[in-house]
């Protein structure tokens, strides 16, 4: 293996997920439950609050640091979907938040004592297309009154605050159908029954998702993220984040698998000899291994960009479709190694096996990268 960056950082967190064994998030996916005491701890360790200012109680570190806790979390056997939110949701909040509403959130988020676990954009009739979202706020006096609906909005239970983006101005009223939407910080526990309905959504890989109703929800004006109007932007801003931590994640999926299966193919004698020394078992590995690889250089480029406030839009979407397409395959990879043996819980090999083939539709797309490198980076005609 590669000299790995960060060591010492990882060895801080393997050493924490010691608590956290196999058998943990085994018992966890099959009660379809939330790992609740695993997240805490990373919580109350501060390793979620890494990219929090010194000034409001974080580490101050960068995303490059911040993607080493998600691929960790991954590579230790979790599953960092029930608490990646935190790592970029803040960062709207950070960027683009007033000076009170930091002084009043962050610390409390670096000391785990609110959780922003939550972001609702995401609407059953736009997915992608967020321009064209339906809920709306209307302002009234010093509250915003919110109508709508959103979809596959995670970790509500398991979160104190929500970024919800609504539109504030009628969509036949803005010169350009991104104008017009803005970011609120909403309260879920004042939310949730006096506006706002939650409708849990079962899914395969247990990731704890739903589905919310708001009818007359109000939210305090002072609630508002930034400029009226201007939330398209803010969203965007983060993504960048947000799709370099993914890579991460897929990253840390991709090194499970293989470690994972290099041992079994090491360990298992089929005909009086270790299955390994096939190269019918052998050249999946190493294709999954070269791929991995080649996909954290591309996650490393991300990071070293969005550190240095460079524009890095093309190395994140690539990072993210690399780390994603490798991790994939040497979930396929380890499948195949393991045998009948890939299907059985125990192993665990089909739990990740179900947790990282998301990473191909979600947080976007395969085919949206694509199309993304296309168009911006290859200046062909923007295709929808």
């Amino acid at each position: 293996m590669n000299q790995e960056r960060y060591p010492e950082l990882r060895a801080a967190l393997r050493d924490l997920f010691k608590r956290f064994p196999d058998e943990y998030f085994r018992k966890i996916d099959d009660a379809r439950a939330y790992p609740e005491a695993c997240v805490d701890a990373l919580t109350r360790a501060g390793w979620l609050a890494v990219m929090i200012p010194q000034e409001y109680g974080g580490a101050g570190l960068g995303l490059a640091e911040a993607s080493v806790v998600m691929e960790e979390v991954n590579r230790c056997g979790g599953n960092a979907g029930a608490c990646h939110g935190q790592m970029y949701n803040m960062g709207t909040l950070l960027r683009h938040g007033s000076d009170e509403q930091k002084r009043r959130y962050l610390p409390k988020i670096a000391s785990g004592d609110l959780r922003l676990q939550s972001m609702g954009v995401t609407e059953p009739t736009t997915g992608t297309d967020t321009t064209k979202i339906k809920t709306t706020a209307v302002k009234q006096g010093d509250r915003y009154v919110v109508n709508g609906q959103k979809v596959w909005i995670s970790r509500i239970q398991h979160s104190d605050l929500m970024i919800l983006l609504a539109r504030t101005t009628p969509l036949k009223d803005v010169k350009r159908k991104s104008e017009g939407m803005s970011i609120f910080i909403v309260d879920l526990h004042q939310a949730i029954g006096q506006g706002m309905t939650v409708n849990p959504i079962r899914n395969m890989v247990n990731h704890e998702t739903n589905e919310l109703f708001f009818d007359n929800l109000e939210i305090p004006a002072e609630n508002l993220i930034g400029e009226e109007g201007k939330g398209f932007k803010y969203i965007l801003d983060g993504l960048n984040a947000e799709r370099t931590l993914i890579a991460a994640e897929c990253i840390g999926d991709a090194r499970w698998f293989v470690e994972r299966s290099a041992r079994y193919a090491r360990e298992r004698r089929v005909f009086d000899r270790p299955i390994g020394q096939n190269q019918g078992v052998q050249f999946p590995l190493a294709e999954a291994h070269i791929e991995t690889e080649a996909a954290d250089l591309m996650r490393w480029r991300a990071c070293e960009l969005f550190d240095a406030h460079q524009p890095c839009g093309a190395e994140a979407n690539m990072a993210k479709y690399l780390a994603a397409k490798a991790s994939w395959e040497a979930a396929n990879t380890a499948i195949q190694t393991h045998g009948g043996f890939g299907f059985a819980c125990e192993y665990d090999i089909e739990r990740k096996f179900r947790e990282t083939r998301l990473y191909q539709v979600a947080p976007i797309s395969t085919n949206l990268i694509l199309s993304y490198v296309a168009e911006h980076v290859l200046e062909l005609p923007r295709s929808f």
